[in-house]
């Protein structure tokens, strides 16, 4: 599955960005979500969504700053991203499960990935 991300940028702290993410379908019974991985660090789920159910995820660290939504029609995923931190900075990719039925924020559900858009956080 081909996943193409964009909008990340530059901001400074306590500012805002929104990531887009495009698929070339749309599948309601596949987990789809936005992942992170920051210099040195491992990656992280921030945020997931499970199309069929309108069930959605989050981090602890982003819960109530970030939103994930969808179009449908249009096929794109969408994060959300208000207040932002420098501990945000990371590249963000956006995900889709690997399996049908299986969602949250383990990241071992996530099996295509798109190529990352870099978002950078200043102080």
């Amino acid at each position: 599955v081909q996943l193409a991300e964009s909008g990340g940028g530059s901001v400074q702290a306590g500012g805002s960005l929104r990531l887009s993410c495009t698929a070339p379908a749309y599948d309601p019974y596949y987990c789809t979500g936005w992942i992170r991985q920051a210099d040195g660090k491992e990656r992280e789920v921030v945020a997931s969504t499970y199309p069929y159910n309108d069930d959605t995820y989050y981090a602890d660290a982003v819960n109530g700053r970030f939103t994930i939504s969808r179009d449908n029609a249009k096929r794109t995923l969408y994060l959300q991203m208000n207040n932002l931190e420098p501990e945000d900075t990371a590249m963000y990719f956006c995900a889709r499960g690997s399996k049908p039925g299986h969602c949250g924020l383990p990241i071992h559900i996530f099996g295509s990935w798109g190529q990352g858009t870099q978002v950078t956080v200043s102080s």
